[in-house]
């Protein structure tokens, strides 16, 4: 199993030993655990983390506020395990960072599946040859680095998550091709079977946000009606 350090947050203890349990029999054996936020906090200061658990109802801070101030200090991948399933909650974890969520009552064994989709997606990102796949997609308005992780718009750098940046560089991977939101989950997230409309569309929200002119008057990022979306690039350019 490749080593990676994890880091569940959750009030109820029951919880984060059953976690633990399953994801060290699974090989992954760098795992920290927090019971508030402040504990994550310091926590996510000392150490290098590369995956976050997180519960949204905590005692000492709201899971969706902690997620905002981690990402001050790391790009980990974020996955909210929480009892809220509204489309509000659900998109609120996305606004503020968060990659993919997990509802409760949940099976531990869905987390390690989540898991293990999102290291070979990064193992895969990493044996790719950089001098093929590596570039830069240039649309005029924006520039997106492949090698370097960032996204220019109007020559400015403007921060991009994880999970925007990779969508973002499979849409300019795939200039005007209509891809549905099952292609974009499974090519991004790595599991189909899972896809959500809302973790799909709240992404391509915060995508329009940073390279539109008008995020509401799309002319890069199209909304193909009942197929999908297109990234649409002037095919002479």
């Amino acid at each position: 199993m490749e080593q990676c350090q994890i880091l569940l947050v959750d009030d109820e203890y029951a919880i984060l030993q059953m976690v633990e349990m399953v994801l060290r029999k699974e090989g992954f054996l760098h795992i920290f655990k927090a019971e508030n936020g402040r504990e994550a906090m310091e926590i996510i200061r000392q150490e290098a983390i590369d995956f976050i658990i997180l519960d949204v109802m905590l005692p000492d801070s709201n899971g969706f506020e902690l997620c905002k101030k981690i990402r001050e200090y790391t790009d980990a991948f974020i996955l909210f395990l929480t009892a809220k399933v509204t489309d509000f909650d659900i998109l609120t974890g996305f606004e503020q960072g968060g990659d993919d969520y997990v509802t409760k009552p949940f099976n531990p064994l869905e987390i390690v599946a989540r898991l293990k989709a999102q290291l070979r997606r990064n193992r895969n990102e990493r044996q790719k040859p950089l001098i093929k796949n590596k570039k830069r997609y240039d649309f005029g308005r924006f520039v997106l680095d492949e090698e370097t992780g960032e996204l220019f718009v109007e020559g400015a750098l403007v921060p991009c998550p994880a999970q925007v940046f990779l969508l973002l560089l499979y849409f300019c991977k795939h200039p005007n091709q209509v891809l549905s939101k099952e292609q974009l989950f499974t090519a991004v997230w790595g599991y189909d079977h899972m896809a959500d409309d809302n973790t799909v569309m709240v992404h391509i929200r915060r995508i329009r946000e940073r390279i539109e002119p008008d995020p509401g008057q799309p002319v890069f990022l199209c909304t193909v009606r009942g197929l999908g979306y297109k990234m649409v690039k002037d095919k002479q350019a």
